[in-house]
C-alpha cells in the first residue's frame, strides 16, 4: 500500500507556504514537474496563497510561452527570481522587466553549485566565475531591475587575487520531477534525459527545516528499484505526485513526450544525417566548424547558430572525431535543439548538472560554440539584456570565461538581413540588417574580452561576411567572404574600427558551395 507520502498536485499545492525560497528543477521541459506548477496557480487564484515565493532556478523552466514557471506569474504569488535564464519564461520575463518582481540573475553553473552549498549550509560560494560581468559588484551585481535590493555577491580578496564571493540562499521547498518512486518513496530518473541537480536541492530543503516534493509517472513495490538506481532516498522526499496526465504534464521535454534514444546508448541510429539546407546558417557553421583540430577532443554547443555547427560536421562525417557536452550534464550522443534543446539522442553518459560545472570550470572544455549577440571593440559581449527584455546569462558566462578556445557564432547584423550565393560562388548582400551587432557601447557585458585578451586565449568571431580575432589590442579583422566589400559590407556596418590583418584573407570558397566540403581534421 501507498504511504502517507503519497498525494495530489492540489495537496501538494497545498504545503507550500507563504515566502517560502522554491527550488525549482528543471531544463526546458526535462525535470520540469508541470502538474505542481498547474496546482500551484490554480490554488494562488482560488486562495491567493502561497504568496511572496522566492523562485530559484538554473535554467530556463518554460516553453516560451505558457508552461512550466511561466504558471506561477501572478502578481503576488512571486516577490524574487533567482535565475540562470529567463528567455523560457517571458510571463515572469515580464515582470521583471516592469519592475513588479526583483530579480538576480546569476550564472547557470554557480546556481547548480548554490544548491549545493546550501545543501550543505556552508555560507558562500567563492569562484572567480562572473569576475569583469555584469554580476561582478563593480557593475550590476547581478541586480536585474531598479527594485532589486540587496546582494547577492561579493568581491573578496584571497591570496592577492580577486574573487566573487556569491551568497548561498536557504532553500525551504524543493519542487523536482524524477520518473519512478517505489512504495518507500525512493526516486528513479530512469526516463528523464538530465539527471540535473535533484538531489542537491532535495537536500537543500531537507537541512533547511523545509519540504520536498517530487512528481513522478509511476509507482512501483518497495525494492524494485536497485539501489544504486535511486536517486532521491525516501529519507529527502516529503510529498510525492503521481501525474494524472503523463502525456501533458510528464514529457521528457517540450518537443518529446517519449523518445527512449534520450536514455539510452544501445540503440541503432539508421540512416545517414540529413543535409542542412544552404544558407546563412550553414555559412556560419561551415566556417565554424572549420576551427576545430584534432587536439580538442571535448566540445559544447550552444543553442541557435551553434547548433548548425554541429550538424555540418555530421554532414561531412567528423562528428566521431569528438565529443560534445551539454552544461546541463550530457555527454556524448548527438545534442538536440529548439524544443528538445538539452536533450540528446544516445548520449554517452548523463551525470548531474553541478559536476558538469566542475569540469567546466576547472578547464576541462577544449572547445566552444556559443552565439553572438553584440560585442564592442575590446571583444566585451552581450547575449544577457537587450533594452528592457532581460534574457539571462544561462551558462554563457561560467563557459566562455573557462574554455580553452572558443568560437562566437552570429551574423554579422540582424533584423532584416537577406543574403544569397551567387553562380560564382561569392556572398551577395540583398537587404542590410537593420541592428548592428559591432557596436561602441554595450548595455550589459557577459563575456569580457580584456581579461581573456590579457590571459591570450583563442577567442575567434565567426559570421556569415567576416571573421575576426580577439587580439591584446583589441579585435582584429582576419577574413572576410568572397563578393564582400570590405568598406561597405564590414567596416560600414561597425560602429568601430577593427585591426585589420596585414595578410587579410578570402573566407575558404567551399563554405559558399552546395556540395558537401569535404572536411577532414
Amino acid at each position: 500500500m501507498l504511504n502517507e507520502k503519497f498525494v495530489s498536485a492540489e495537496q501538494a499545492a497545498g504545503a507550500i507556504p507563504d515566502g517560502a525560497y522554491v527550488g525549482i528543477g528543471g531544463f526546458l521541459g526535462i525535470g520540469s514537474a508541470e502538474e505542481i506548477n498547474v496546482a500551484i496557480e490554480t490554488r494562488f487564484l482560488a486562495e491567493g496563497h502561497p504568496r511572496e515565493l522566492t523562485l530559484l532556478h538554473t535554467g530556463g523552466v518554460g516553453d516560451g510561452r505558457d508552461a512550466g514557471n511561466n504558471h506561477l506569474a501572478h502578481e503576488g504569488l512571486v516577490k524574487r527570481l533567482i535565475g540562470g535564464h529567463f528567455a523560457r519564461i517571458p510571463k515572469l520575463g515580464a515582470m521583471v522587466e516592469q519592475e513588479r518582481i526583483e530579480a538576480f540573475n546569476i550564472p547557470q553553473g554557480i546556481l547548480s553549485h548554490l544548491y549545493r552549498e546550501s545543501a550543505a549550509m556552508r555560507p558562500r560560494l567563492i569562484t572567480k566565475v562572473g569576475l569583469g560581468t555584469f554580476v561582478d559588484p563593480d557593475l550590476d551585481g547581478a541586480r536585474v531591475n531598479g527594485i532589486t535590493t540587496g546582494t547577492m555577491v561579493d568581491k573578496v580578496e584571497i591570496d592577492g587575487e580577486a574573487y566573487l564571493s556569491y551568497h548561498v540562499p536557504p532553500v525551504t521547498v524543493a519542487m523536482i520531477r524524477g520518473t519512478t518512486a517505489d512504495e518507500q518513496g525512493n526516486i528513479s530518473f530512469e526516463n528523464e534525459p538530465l539527471t540535473l541537480e535533484g538531489i542537491s536541492i532535495a537536500t537543500a530543503a531537507k537541512n533547511h527545516g523545509g519540504i520536498v516534493i517530487v512528481q513522478v509517472e509511476k509507482v512501483v513495490k518497495k525494492g524494485a528499484i536497485l539501489p544504486q538506481n535511486v536517486r532521491i532516498p525516501h529519507i529527502l522526499v516529503d510529498y510525492i505526485v503521481v501525474t494524472t496526465k503523463p502525456e501533458e504534464y510528464h514529457r521528457q521535454n517540450y518537443g518529446t513526450y517519449f523518445d527512449p534514444r534520450f536514455t539510452r546508448s544501445d540503440i541503432v541510429v539508421e540512416g545517414t544525417a540529413v543535409r542542412t539546407p544552404m544558407g546563412i546558417r550553414k555559412i556560419i557553421g561551415r566556417r565554424a566548424a572549420m576551427c576545430l583540430d584534432r587536439k580538442m577532443q571535448v566540445v559544447n554547443f550552444g543553442i541557435g547558430i551553434p547548433e548548425t555547427v554541429m550538424a555540418v560536421l555530421n554532414e561531412e562525417g567528423q562528428s566521431g572525431r569528438f565529443t560534445s557536452i551539454i552544461e546541463s550534464g550530457a555527454i556524448g550522443g548527438v545534442a538536440l535543439g529548439d524544443m528538445n534543446f538539452g536533450s540528446c539522442i544516445c548520449p554517452d553518459a548523463i551525470i548531474d548538472q553541478p559536476y558538469m560545472f566542475d569540469f567546466i570550470d576547472g578547464g576541462g572544455l577544449d572547445m566552444s560554440f556559443l552565439g553572438l549577440a553584440q560585442c564592442d571593440d575590446r571583444g566585451n559581449i552581450n547575449v544577457s539584456r537587450f533594452g528592457t527584455m532581460v534574457t539571462g546569462c544561462g551558462g554563457f558566462i561560467d563557459i566562455s570565461q573557462n574554455v580553452k578556445n572558443m568560437v562566437l557564432c552570429g551574423t554579422f547584423t540582424a533584423k532584416g538581413l537577406e543574403t544569397r550565393i551567387s553562380e560564382a560562388g561569392e556572398l551577395v548582400i540583398r537587404k542590410e540588417g537593420s541592428s548592428k551587432k559591432f557596436i561602441q557601447s554595450l548595455q550589459q557585458i557577459t563575456f569580457n574580452g580584456e581579461i581573456a585578451a590579457k590571459d591570450r586565449r583563442n577567442i575567434l568571431f565567426v559570421t556569415e561576411r567576416a571573421v575576426l580575432k580577439l587580439t591584446p589590442g583589441g579585435l582584429m579583422l582576419t577574413e572576410i567572404a568572397p563578393g564582400v566589400d570590405l568598406e561597405r559590407d564590414v567596416l560600414g556596418q561597425m560602429e568601430f574600427a577593427p585591426l585589420i590583418a596585414h595578410d587579410l584573407k578570402t573566407m575558404d570558397p567551399r563554405i559558399f558551395r552546395e556540395e558537401a566540403m569535404g572536411l577532414t581534421f
